[in-house]
């Protein structure tokens, strides 16, 4: 049985676009980062203790396994993710209101900056943790572009004030490394640590 550990429609979506079945059973753990913590540590410390929380939760109440024992708790795979996104090695999280994404577009426009996703796979064999980095480099934005982006309120639930399956895919003219990482989840990295733990 596998189990996303996350509310993330994108991470939902792409799950499911690549065949896989699985229930969602979002996480709550406090997302900050700790005082210089780098960004790739950050995230897969954010997609472990995600998994391993739901993990822990579903084999102490049984949630989820159905008629299964208790015991057979080998049937049971949590998925965790975050993602970040950087620039000179800093985190920008999502905006906290509309002039805070103004101002992080501000800072990506010109520039390539870097998106970065931890993964971490729980099963009775243990935890898993993986990252997936990926180079995105944005046009020159004026400041009219900038605030009809931010008034569509798009940027405000994402890492970096931007989702790149959306409008403001129009100024990414090139990438470097995974599409799907920068949606939220790298499908080829999740499928590997998917199948190695035999879940298809």
């Amino acid at each position: 049985m596998l189990v996303l550990a996350s509310a993330s429609p994108r991470r939902r979506e792409l799950l499911a676009q690549v065949g896989y079945q699985f229930t969602v059973q979002p996480a709550h753990v406090p997302e900050d980062p700790l005082p210089g913590e780098d960004p790739i540590v950050y995230v897969t410390r954010l997609a472990r203790e995600k998994a391993e929380a739901v993990y822990r939760g579903m084999i102490a109440s049984g949630t989820g396994l159905g008629n299964q024992c208790l015991d057979s708790k080998s049937s049971l795979a949590v998925l965790g993710a975050d993602t970040a996104v950087t620039l000179d090695n800093t985190i920008l999280g999502k905006p906290e209101n509309p002039a805070d994404a103004a101002r992080i577009l501000r800072l990506l426009s010109g520039r390539t900056h870097r998106v970065i996703t931890g993964v971490a796979l729980v099963t009775a064999e243990g935890t898993e943790v993986a990252a997936e980095a990926t180079a995105v480099r944005f046009l020159t934005l004026s400041d009219e572009e900038i605030a009809a982006y931010v008034a569509t309120g798009e940027p405000m639930d994402k890492a970096g004030a931007y989702g790149i399956q959306g409008r403001a895919a129009r100024w990414i003219p090139r990438l470097d490394g995974c599409y799907f990482n920068v949606m939220g989840l790298p499908l080829a990295l999740v499928s590997t640590m998917l199948e190695s733990r035999g879940i298809a």
